[in-house]
């Protein structure tokens, strides 16, 4: 296994990333919920992901070029215990200046949340991805993760999921 440096940009593909805050299978805040309308509500929840594989593909011309990818695997952590894991892909979609289209799948034990950014290098620290939807439990759910790198192959991920 042959770990990248993730730019912070790409940290934030936690892709987009990113992953929920869980104990045992209910989803916990970890911040306070407001509501939104008179039937949604939003949840803040924190996770720490740890990346435990990457690659980059190289597609078409030899060398950094068009349609490259960067694919990225994490496991999704909750006060030191695992509780899911996080798969991002992001495409270039522009050279000089980088620019990345990224999709990630969180998956977690009620089910998963989509998420998806179009990130330009070089980024700010943190990034901001939307949550496009999700599965079981998130089923229906928006929002968007706060992603905020911490080294070079972790991330601090807030969820504001909003059901």
């Amino acid at each position: 296994m042959r770990k990248i440096r993730l730019h912070p940009l790409i940290s934030a593909a936690s892709v987009a990333s990113a992953a929920l805050v869980l104990t045992g299978t209910q989803l916990a805040s970890a911040g306070t919920a407001s509501t939104h309308g008179a039937h949604q509500r939003t949840e803040i929840v924190q996770l720490v992901a740890k990346q435990t594989q990457s690659q980059t593909v190289d597609t078409g011309q030899k060398g950094h070029s068009l349609g490259d990818e960067l694919v990225v695997a994490e496991d999704l952590y909750r006060n030191g215990k695992k509780v899911g894991d996080h798969a991002v892909v992001c495409t270039y979609v522009h050279i000089g200046p980088d620019a990345l289209q990224c999709l990630g799948t969180f998956a977690l034990p009620r089910g998963q949340i989509t998420g998806q950014a179009l990130l330009h290098l070089p980024s700010h620290s943190a990034v901001d991805v939307a949550i496009t939807g999700g599965s079981g439990a998130y089923n229906g759910v928006g929002g968007y993760v706060h992603t905020v790198p911490a080294g070079t192959t972790e991330r601090h991920l807030t969820f504001h999921i909003t059901h």
